[in-house]
């Protein structure tokens, strides 16, 4: 009864973040502007990262798939008319975020820091790579990359590993997005390598920040109304 419970659970929280995308993607509350030559972040896949986080992989890829199919039905542009781009890469929004959540949330302080550091020299050999061809690109990747890492230390210090976690699990989702939808873009011929790079840079990165906060923002919310109604049984 308890596994038919969950499976019910599941099944429910799928529709509402799927509506939740639906809604995003048929309505202007999907753009949120950014100082950025991007003009916009969009936010169609967070439902997707969140549901991956709090419910496990079948949910977010359930949800990414539903935002896919949307962006599928929705499409004027020809790239976005082929499912392949439109939407294979989204079922793995969620998987990406669910896993990366997983493993980070049971790091110690001290691998968690790690891994920060790998992050900035990641960081900066993009920034340097970024710089071959766009100074101002590289710079705008230099220091998001340290601000957002910086963050990322700084609630590690104060031994808020899971928001942490969280952030970085929204990141690997978001990048899983722009990554395979332009990747796949490239492969099946609609846009030039250099074109999908300096996209993947410049809507990337606004992205990736407006997704971490806001997947942190519901994910710890959800959690302490759940620890909520936990305690008050």
């Amino acid at each position: 009864m308890e596994d038919e419970r969950l499976s019910v659970r599941k099944i429910v929280i799928a529709g509402v973040l799927s509506a939740i995308a639906i809604l995003l993607g048929s309505t202007r509350l999907g753009f949120i502007p950014v100082p950025t030559p991007a003009a916009n972040a969009t936010i169609m896949h967070v439902p997707a990262i969140v549901g991956g986080v709090l419910e496990g992989w079948v949910v977010g890829g359930i949800v990414g798939t539903i935002f896919g199919l949307f962006s599928f039905i929705q499409a004027e542009v020809p790239m976005f008319k082929d499912p392949l781009v439109a939407i294979l890469p989204r079922i793995f929004i969620g998987i990406a975020a669910f896993l990366g959540y997983r493993a980070l949330r049971r790091l110690t302080a001290p691998w968690m820091l790690l891994f920060a550091a790998i992050l900035l020299g990641l960081a900066a050999v993009f920034a340097y790579d970024v710089g071959q061809s766009s100074l101002w690109l590289a710079a705008l990747v230099a220091v998001l990359s340290l601000a957002g890492i910086g963050v990322l230390v700084y609630l590690i210090l104060k031994g808020e590993s899971d928001v942490a976690a969280l952030a970085v699990a929204a990141a690997l989702g978001t990048m899983t997005n722009t990554g395979l939808v332009l990747g796949m873009g490239v492969l099946r011929g609609y846009m030039a390598p250099n074109v999908a790079w300096v996209v993947a840079v410049s809507h990337g990165i606004p992205e990736i920040i407006v997704a971490a906060i806001i997947t942190v923002a519901v994910v710890v919310t959800w959690k302490r109304v759940e620890t909520g109604r936990g305690e008050a049984r």
